[in-house]
């Protein structure tokens, strides 16, 4: 439940960090917003508080033109949470409603869709098919201000049943046309070149976007990605077609050109870029509880706002983290390059040195494991990891249980616990890892004058829940 008065003080002082935690409906105007909008601050009584931006639109209030509170960073609590409505919250962020409906979300929640329908609007007040109109019109509106794409396509690629439905959602939302939406747009000069989608993806301040950025470029696989100047540039494999994303750290966004090849895929391609740089976290949270301690503190007033990178493919992390097993990061980037350039996807339209996709799962799972550029137990160990998930035996989508998953990881012959937590940590978006048995962690807190035994360490990480990946990465930042 929403602390109401909490909320109101928030607002009072426009505190950007409350940004998608909770929104504001005016019931004097009827639109809602979000805490930070700059507008004059309405009065207590004309002011109802709600969890998500599909509650307040299906309490009745339409969006605000100035702030824009349907894009802003996401709530950081579903990151948290491991249970079914931070499952469910992450898979709907992912456009699986869309591609699968109701029966796909609760197939991979493994409940039923009246348990999953009543546990979200208990929790979120909205069930899945509002949650996930909510952010068709997201996709719609950005689509509309960002391409010449007809407005019937743009519809159907926003994941509406029949432009009826569209129009009278986007008036509904937004109370304008989607004519009127994309006139405004044009009056603005926001128009992309064809063939792209520009848009900027927010997040809670301080953010240190620029250490996503180094760790990322020590760690790009040629022909996948590259780090050019201040820009993060890498190829997508979407659920419709791949992509190219280009990402660029901003004063307060980061700016996002995706070329897709389908833009019906422009959902996922969002929520995976997001993924990338932690967008959702809640930096104060982390840099409060981290912050006071004694061997952290001084790291994070060096490096406010720490995010830990994520990945668009959960595939292709633990593909990944096989290759670099007992290995420097430099030679897993040599291995993994001539993987991509013997098995990946050529791109139909290259960007800078990006040209193919990184090679899936059922990919690499039929290729002869002896034909690997490396030795043979780890042959057998990619060859094994990549059945199991591209058969469905292992899963790393957004939505699976953490817990489930590290077991399977686990499961897999050669594949330890070092392994298994770091795609739990990166792929999985679970922000409480750590690596007590990392080389590069015992030197760390060695030089700290820490103890670097692991038993001893994992004691000492405990101080740092629910916050240890982030804990882990300013540990790591030393060396």
């Amino acid at each position: 439940m929403l602390d109401e008065e909490a909320c109101y003080r928030a607002v009072q002082g426009r505190d950007a960090r409350f940004d998608g935690v909770f929104y504001l409906g005016v019931t004097s105007t009827g639109i809602y917003c979000r805490p930070s909008c700059p507008a004059m601050t309405p009065k207590r009584e004309n002011v109802r508080f709600y969890r998500t931006a599909a509650e307040a639109q299906a309490a009745g209030f339409r969006t605000c033109r100035r702030c824009r509170p349907d894009a802003t960073p996401g709530s950081a609590e579903w990151n948290i949470r491991a249970d079914v409505v931070g499952r469910a919250m992450r898979l709907i962020a992912d456009g699986v409603v869309d591609r699968d409906g109701v029966a796909g979300l609760a197939a991979r929640l493994g409940y039923s869709e009246r348990q999953v329908h009543r546990t979200l609007v208990e929790e979120v007040g909205a069930g899945p098919l509002r949650l996930a109109r909510s952010q068709r019109a997201h996709t719609a509106r950005v689509l509309l201000e960002t391409t010449e794409l007809p407005v019937t396509e743009i519809a159907f690629t926003a994941g509406f049943a029949s432009v009826r439905q569209f129009n009278d959602t986007i008036r509904e939302v937004y109370a304008l046309t989607p004519t009127e939406l994309r006139g405004k747009a044009r009056r603005r000069g926001r128009a992309a070149t064809a063939g792209t989608v520009e848009l900027r993806l927010a997040y809670r301040q301080p953010a240190d976007l620029r250490g996503v950025l180094d760790f990322l470029a020590l760690r790009a696989v040629p022909g996948v990605e590259e780090v050019d100047g201040g820009t993060y540039r890498r190829s997508l494999t979407l659920p419709h077609g791949t992509g190219v994303a280009e990402l660029t750290p901003r004063d307060g966004w980061l700016q996002a050109t995706l070329r897709l090849a389908d833009p019906r895929d422009l959902t996922a391609a969002v929520a995976r870029c997001r993924r990338v740089f932690d967008l959702d976290a809640d930096p104060q949270a982390v840099d409060d509880l981290l912050g006071a301690d004694p061997a952290l503190g001084p790291l994070v007033v060096a490096r406010p706002g720490t995010r830990v990178p994520g990945t668009v493919d959960g595939d292709e992390l633990a593909v990944r983290g096989v290759l670099g097993q007992q290995v420097s990061v430099a030679a897993a980037r040599t291995v993994a390059g001539r993987l991509v350039a013997e098995h990946g996807k050529p791109l139909d339209a290259p960007v800078g040195t990006v040209t193919h996709a990184f090679p899936t799962a059922a990919v690499l799972a039929s290729v002869d494991p002896s034909t690997f550029p490396m030795p043979r137990s780890r042959q057998r160990t990619l060859h094994e990891l990549t059945s199991r998930l591209a058969d469905g035996t292992l899963s790393l989508d957004p939505g699976v249980d953490r817990d489930e998953a590290e077991r399977r990881l686990l499961d897999v012959p050669g594949i330890g616990p070092w392994t298994a937590r770091y795609v739990r940590m990166r792929a999985l978006a679970d922000p409480d890892v750590f690596l007590p048995t990392d080389l590069g962690v015992k030197h760390a807190l060695a030089a700290l004058g820490l103890p670097s035994e692991p038993r001893a360490v994992a004691e000492l990480a405990e101080n740092w829940r629910p916050w240890r990946s982030y804990a882990l990465l300013h540990v790591w930042a030393t060396l």
